[in-house]
């Protein structure tokens, strides 16, 4: 069964990368999705179902990570946004690294059902790992660490990659 597509909406600033047909990851980044996320011990929590990006800034603000069957969570609230600045890439294998993901963690967060992403949403996400909220300003609020995606590349991308993603060339 294909997933609800997000709603459009009025001021909606988020976007799955598969809705944006005419995008696809930029030359130079890795794309990430079907990679294993393990937590800070090395323990796989699940897989990068999808990108969640800025249309407008052309960049990755969050990873919709699908959780293992085995933790036992309700199907419908299987699948968690991670900030692209907590986790990192592994430099050798395809698996990301989240340390501030724990079962307990896991345990508290706020599933993501494929909704319109709202501010409220986005704090008690960064509230479930235990991050700074940023101020609530449309203009700042992704100037944080915790969506920093230099952090998340590291080594596995130039450092003079511009965007996350691009249009697709015809």
């Amino acid at each position: 069964m294909e997933p609800t597509p997000i709603p459009s909406a009025q001021g909606m600033h988020l976007r799955r990368l598969r809705d944006l047909t005419e995008y696809e990851v930029a030359d130079g980044n890795p794309d990430v999705r079907g990679w294993a996320v393990r937590g800070g011990d090395g323990r796989q929590f699940g897989t990068v179902a999808e990108l969640i990006v800025e249309e407008q800034t052309l960049k990755v603000r969050y990873l919709d990570v699908e959780l293992d069957a085995a933790l036992r969570i309700n199907e419908q609230e299987r699948h968690i946004l991670v900030p692209i600045g907590v986790a990192a890439l592994d430099e050798d294998g395809d698996n990301l690294f989240v340390p501030s993901l724990t079962l307990d963690s896991v345990l508290e967060y706020p599933p993501y059902q494929e909704f319109q992403i709202s501010r409220e949403y986005e704090q008690a996400m960064l509230r479930a790992l235990r991050l700074q909220l940023p101020e609530n300003t449309a203009d700042t609020f992704y100037e944080q660490p915790s969506f920093d995606e230099h952090s998340f590349y590291g080594a596995r991308r130039p450092t003079d990659t511009p965007a996350t993603f691009r249009r697709r060339l015809e």
